[in-house]
């Protein structure tokens, strides 16, 4: 790989476990509470947490740019403090993080709906804590289906378009990741080699997560 793919990979890659690592903690504990707890208002919030599955993602770029762009009621507060995310790699991974949670969402609560709630009273009853009994049993059973969500939202966010090049733009070294490369070599003369080489490293990163998946989820089953 020449330079430059070498840096949009690993640009896309940076932005892909990044958008794990911030949906995760919201994914469990979202999932938990929709698996979990009855309230009012439970139907509204699990379609406001569902929504980017069904909005065109040039919707949720566009709203996300609205809110947290220089102009936006969210991002001028972030601008006081020095902190940038539209047009900038933290707004990729926050556009990627928005598209992708619905389906971390989706898997962590199947999961989660899946482990009898009688263990976690067991454990209570024996004297674990909320959070300890949680850990413990609940989540400790539910981790496959906490994989398969991390995995879904690493390979949504290897994909994602939409809401990015609305959010972010398209700028090289700090926003274009691999689907935008490949839709800016795509438009240019000659580029159609470099498309279709960044197209076979995409299948192959793919892959490589999706392998990497059902080994640990095998793990963790066993153990």
């Amino acid at each position: 790989m020449n330079p430059q793919a070498l840096e949009i990979v690993w640009l896309s890659l940076k932005v892909a476990v990044a958008c794990v690592a911030i949906s995760l903690p919201p994914g469990v504990l979202c999932g938990w509470l929709l698996a979990r707890s009855s309230f009012r208002g439970k139907v509204l919030l699990d379609g406001i947490l569902h929504l980017p599955l069904v909005l065109p993602p040039v919707v949720t770029g566009y709203l996300l740019l609205m809110l947290l762009g220089q102009r936006g009621p969210v991002g001028m507060l972030l601008e006081q403090v020095g902190i940038q995310v539209a047009f900038d790699w933290k707004g990729a991974v926050l556009a990627s993080a928005v598209v992708a949670f619905p389906l971390l969402l989706r898997s962590v609560r199947s999961s989660i709906e899946n482990v009898d709630p009688r263990l976690e009273s067991a454990a209570r009853t024996l004297g674990a804590g909320r959070i300890r009994a949680f850990s413990t049993v609940t989540l400790r059973m539910a981790l496959p289906g906490v994989f398969v969500g991390g995995l879904l939202s690493f390979a949504r966010s290897l994909g994602e378009f939409g809401a990015t090049i609305t959010f972010v733009s398209n700028i090289p070294g700090q926003t274009r990741t691999l689907p935008l490369a490949i839709y800016t070599f795509i438009n240019q003369p000659g580029g159609d080699r470099a498309a279709l080489g960044l197209v076979l490293l995409s299948i192959a990163l793919s892959l490589a997560a999706l392998a990497a998946s059902e080994v640990l989820t095998r793990r963790v089953r066993r153990g």
